[in-house]
């Protein structure tokens, strides 16, 4: 259906707006006071709880639900933004809790916001321009990505943690609560802030509970050690993990040659 067209059999509230133009399936839930703007696109089984605005050019896909006083897909707090037609995309399956605010992209940042799916963001999650959120990841309660920041899949920021603007979170990380964010995630880590930002190794627990085996683990943990514990600097660190098999240690070293802010170690 379209805004214009509001059948029996698509549950849209009566004090709902939905501009002329959106495209609602009939499977969808449109709660009390929220707002749908002319060009958002919605997927199927889609729920509006109640009092969210979903603006620009928004495309979601299925079974996503928002949670009251969000804005989604809303302008970008970039002064350099003028009104362009830029873009907000986001996957399946994604929980998106009470306050939540998703910037949609900037013609300087490549014009789309993109989330993936399956994730997690609790209350207050802010999504600045032109951020990269992949997959199957948790971001907590007042966790703030800038503009430009790309976060991998698996991953999970803890509450109260701002990100840098061009910072990359590598895949499966896990960044404790209240962690400032100036330099890039190494993927499979577990980092925080105790006194400074250090990363203490892998995410062990993280990644068995996502099937790693003890063998894949095992692997990590070597490569670790060469990064953070025996006294190499990190050219030498890389020559030596180089040399120890396995993808995900390949990953890891192509993560931190390819890092353009640097890694925390």
């Amino acid at each position: 259906m379209t805004g214009s067209d509001r059948g029996n059999s698509v549950s849209i509230h009566p004090s709902a707006v939905i501009a002329d133009g959106a495209r609602i399936p009939k499977s969808c839930a449109i709660g009390p006071f929220c707002t749908v703007g002319p060009e958002v696109e919605l997927g199927e089984d889609c729920t509006l709880i109640s009092h969210v605005v979903i603006d620009g050019r928004t495309r979601i896909g299925a079974r996503n639900i928002f949670y009251p006083f969000g804005s989604i897909g809303v302008a970008p707090q970039d002064l350099k933004y003028s009104g362009e037609p830029t873009q907000t995309e986001i996957g399946d399956g994604n929980t998106i809790r009470e306050c939540v605010t998703i910037s949609r992209g900037t013609n300087g940042g490549g014009g789309v916001t993109r989330i993936g799916s399956n994730n997690l963001l609790m209350a207050y999650v802010h999504i600045g321009h032109d951020s990269q959120v992949g997959s199957n990841c948790i971001l907590a309660n007042n966790a703030t990505l800038a503009g430009h920041v790309v976060i991998q899949d698996h991953v999970t920021l803890g509450a109260f943690s701002p990100v840098h603007q061009h910072c990359t979170l590598g895949e499966y990380s896990f960044i404790g609560g209240g962690t400032i964010v100036t330099q890039d995630v190494l993927p499979y880590s577990l980092t925080s802030s105790r006194r400074e930002n250090r990363a203490f190794g892998i995410n062990k627990i993280g990644l068995e509970r996502r099937g790693f085996t003890p063998e894949r683990i095992q692997q990590l943990q070597k490569a670790y050690r060469l990064l953070l514990a025996a006294k190499l600097n990190t050219t030498q660190a890389l020559e030596k993990m180089r040399t120890l098999p396995g993808d995900d240690v390949a990953l890891l070293v192509n993560f931190i040659e390819q890092s353009k802010r640097g890694v925390i170690k």
